[in-house]
């Protein structure tokens, strides 16, 4: 385990982007400016009303406050390339970094980064995303093939050559304690076994869809996001059943997947530079496309009401409120 403390700069946003992009009776989507060059990945709410976000740009892990527009960057040391982020059982933001080869987390408070490298035998991984299971430990992706655990207590990390290859990608827990992850190159989703480590794999049912991300609903079922197919689909665990459905437009490319509280599926859609809704029970989907092209919107991540998505093409964060 490595701790450091690094200065915490802050900055004021250019602004909030000047008022809501789109507004209608149930929905309101707002932009948030970021530093230029931020290029940020993944966001996750914090618990004091602000955002976290990764920025893959400049090796920072990023604050918002909402409220004011507000940036608090933290520098997570040379060579960062941060991709991840969660916000932990303690409230703490975790963060997987490519560049340092290591999981990070930051104190909210102080701003002090800690840092967990991984085994020196194990270097280049590419770490992708993160999840804790019910009894806080850490699981992690590596899309060069592996896929690993990290006990915060302690601070061991035992890594995991995975199943197929390259390609672990996102990562989710379920409510009964489960662990899936997603295989972007290997085309398929893999349930971990907690006390063991290894992964049993499970194949959505269109050939070389490019399953890039995962979550789940309060009944279990694994909602995934199929990159190169354009789909969303669902896994029910308990029936071995699967459902797809093609997103809308011509050339769909879904790249990340959350539900909300309500059981709503959201995504993220590179081909249509847009945020998709999807209703399950109604199998409709209602598009947001994003007011300004080359968004390259990444992942989706929430909070009761809200809906927040990063925006790395254009150096924004981008919010869907539910009225």
């Amino acid at each position: 385990m490595n701790k450091r403390s690094l200065l915490s700069v802050s900055l004021l946003a250019t602004t909030l982007l000047a008022s809501p992009v789109a507004a209608a009776d149930r929905y309101e989507v707002q932009e948030y400016a970021l530093p230029a060059d931020t290029h940020p990945h993944d966001v996750a709410p914090a618990l004091d009303g602000g955002v976290w976000y990764t920025g893959q740009g400049d090796g920072t892990l990023g604050l918002l406050d909402p409220a004011s527009g507000k940036i608090t960057a933290i520098p997570l040391g040379e060579g960062s390339q941060p991709h991840g982020v969660i916000v932990g059982p303690d409230g703490a933001p975790w963060v997987t970094d490519g560049g340092l080869n290591a999981i990070v987390t930051v104190d909210p408070a102080s701003h002090e980064v800690t840092a967990f490298p991984l085994p020196e035998n194990r270097p280049d991984n590419n770490l992708n995303t993160a999840t804790f299971d019910a009894e806080g430990i850490l699981w992690f992706t590596g899309q060069n093939g592996v896929y690993g655990r990290l006990d915060p207590k302690v601070g061991s990390v035992e890594v995991f050559d995975a199943p197929g290859g390259r390609g672990p990608y996102g990562i989710a827990t379920c409510s009964n304690g489960a662990v899936w992850y997603a295989s972007l190159a290997g085309s398929h989703i893999a349930r971990v076994d907690l006390e063991s480590g290894a992964a049993t794999q499970h194949w959505p049912p269109t050939e070389g869809q490019g399953a890039r991300r995962v979550w789940c609903d309060s009944t279990d079922r694994v909602w995934v996001a199929e990159w190169e197919a354009g789909n969303v689909a669902v896994y029910d665990p308990a029936t071995d059943e699967w459902r797809e459905w093609r997103l809308p437009g011509a050339t769909p490319r879904a790249y990340a997947v959350y539900v909300d509280e309500q059981d709503v599926v959201w995504l993220t859609d590179f081909g249509a530079n847009s945020i998709v809704r999807f209703d399950f029970e109604t199998e409709e989907f209602e598009s947001f496309p994003l007011p300004d092209e080359g968004s390259t919107i990444r992942q989706l991540l929430g909070r009761p009401g809200e809906v927040w998505g990063a925006e790395s093409g254009l150096d924004r964060l981008v919010v869907i409120r539910v009225a």
